[in-house]
């Protein structure tokens, strides 16, 4: 793997208990919501260890990530009145495995619909701890109440 990405930071402040957009620890790592809230809920799988690419797990590995970005979409649809839950793996500008999780919702502007969303590009609405606790809270319960959550 190449040098340390923004995503090797963010884990290594989750495992310190330094990053306040933790919601919760599953099994194949860190569950926070994002730098940019454009769409309310956007939320990350960040890996844990930290790998390159989902290729580079073992079959159960993958199988893990995998099962843990659904629960955490499915912690969405329980939680919100989002529609859909939109799964993105990337990869091409932070090289460590990570997942984008996005609800999507009927209320969006058409504008927005069938793009790809948060974006850094356009006008923000930046995480806000105060007004995102409870949203991160309603999460992490689902999770611990349907076993994925490690705590």
């Amino acid at each position: 793997m190449s040098a340390p990405t923004l995503i090797h930071h963010r884990v290594e402040l989750a495992r310190n208990g330094e990053n306040p957009k933790v919601i919760c620890r599953v099994k194949s790592g860190w569950v926070v919501l994002g730098d940019v809230q454009n769409i309310r809920g956007y939320a990350l799988l960040l890996g844990d260890p930290i790998v390159g690419s989902i290729n580079d797990l073992d079959r159960e590995g993958r199988a893990q990530f995998s099962n843990d970005m659904y629960a955490v979409g499915d912690a969405l649809l329980a939680t919100t009145h989002a529609h859909r839950i939109n799964y993105n793996i990337l990869g091409n500008l932070e090289g460590a495995l990570h997942a984008h999780i996005n609800p999507r919702y009927d209320d969006e502007p058409i504008e927005t619909r069938g793009r790809m969303l948060p974006s850094r590009f356009e006008d923000t609405v930046s995480f806000d701890y105060e007004r995102d606790a409870p949203l991160m809270e309603r999460l992490r319960n689902h999770l611990v109440h349907n076993n994925f959550s490690t705590v």
